[in-house]
């Protein structure tokens, strides 16, 4: 239960900040930040809460070592690429080799999330 609800709780405050800057923007008329905005809530947002729904559904898949890679993967990345993005967007590239890392960190993630789901359903499949 801790890689679901850690998920849960991450995609949960991404719904709030993606959102949050989604009306910043709108106020402001201003939306040069729309891809961080985009990033938050497909990546934090969407990716994040269903991951966390997939190992509710799948507690078994939420066990051992693959699991908690695949949640320090997603958070690091997740976490050093907004602020990369953000800052790259804003004219300020520093962060640009930060934000190749993330993405890498973010597709080793999806990849592990893969092979997670095929295990967990291919068990599934086997037992039913």
């Amino acid at each position: 239960m801790f890689v679901s609800n850690n998920f849960l709780r991450l995609g949960a405050l991404s719904a709030l900040v993606g959102m949050s800057l989604g009306v910043w923007m709108g106020a402001n008329q201003e939306f040069v930040l729309r891809p961080v905005h985009a990033h938050i809530n497909l990546i934090g947002f969407a990716s994040m809460m269903l991951f966390g729904l997939f190992y509710r559904v799948f507690p078994a898949a939420g066990r051992g070592w693959m699991p908690i890679t695949h949640f320090v993967l997603s958070v690091i990345g997740f976490l050093i690429l907004m602020p990369s993005l953000t800052l790259m967007l804003l004219g300020r590239p520093l962060f640009v080799p930060g934000m190749i890392a993330s993405e890498i960190m973010l597709v080793a993630s999806i990849a592990l999330f893969v092979v997670i789901v095929f295990k967990a359903t291919m068990a599934k499949d086997a037992s039913a």
